[in-house]
Formats: C-alpha cells, sequence, structure tokens
C-alpha cells in the first residue's frame, strides 16, 4: 500500500465518522478541489483550501442529500495518485427520491496532505434526486 493511498483511505474514513476536523488535516492549505462539471455544488470551483472544501461542499452537501454514503469498490495508486471507483448512495431532501450512482475520485497526493481532488459522477442521477432536473 502507497502512503498516498493511505492517506486517502484516512480521509474517506474521516468524513464517514464526521469527522471534518481530521478530513481537513489531511488536506494541504493550497488544495484545489474540483466538483464534476454540472454536479450540484459545481458552482465554486474550484475551491481552494480545507475550509472551502468543508463549508462549500460538504456542509452544502448536507442541505440537499439525506443518507448521503459512498461506497469505494476500487483503488488505483502509485506513490502521488490514487484513483477510487465507487458509488454514491443518498435521497434527495427535495424530491424524496434515492440515488446510486457511479463514481470515480481522482487524488495527488504530495508532503502527505492531499494537494488536489477531481470528482467525477453521473450528475443526472444526482440532479434528478435532488429536484435540479425533471
Amino acid at each position: 500500500m502507497t502512503k498516498a493511498l493511505e492517506i486517502v483511505q484516512q480521509f474517506y474514513a474521516a468524513v464517514g465518522a464526521g469527522d471534518m476536523q481530521k478530513a481537513a488535516s489531511l488536506m494541504a492549505d493550497d488544495i484545489c478541489w474540483m466538483e464534476a462539471e454540472n454536479f450540484t455544488l459545481s458552482d465554486r470551483n474550484p475551491y481552494v483550501g480545507p475550509q472551502a472544501v468543508i463549508e462549500g461542499v460538504f456542509a452544502r452537501l448536507g442541505n440537499e442529500v439525506d443518507n448521503f454514503g459512498l461506497a469505494p469498490e476500487r483503488f488505483i495508486a502509485n506513490e502521488t495518485s490514487v484513483v477510487m471507483e465507487g458509488r454514491y448512495t443518498g435521497t434527495g431532501k427535495a424530491t424524496g427520491k434515492p440515488f446510486n450512482p457511479q463514481i470515480a475520485h481522482v487524488w495527488t497526493v504530495d508532503d502527505d496532505r492531499i494537494t488536489s481532488y477531481q470528482q467525477h459522477v453521473d450528475t443526472l442521477a444526482v440532479a434528478r434526486a435532488t429536484g435540479k432536473v425533471d
């Protein structure tokens, strides 16, 4: 297991446990976080810095989705990069509709901190569940 993979897995564990302080500590001060184009939270891309990510992504996600979950299924890693394939789960608060889209996350880790993140997701599935489109 690479150090980069360990750090990304620690990040997922911290977010899953609701430990945003731990999650923030794993991010570089100048992390560049990119939500997928046309995703409901991509309006503030790029999110720069841990505080921007916590407030702009995770806090806002909680306002739109009930029972949000992330299920990693596969990791591909080298010394500085990690790709995670998996699924999101949740229910749109505005519609009560569940979603379960495929996802891929691309991470870069340098000096034991996450320096970049790029999300890839079926944005239409989430938009339908959150009432952004019919």
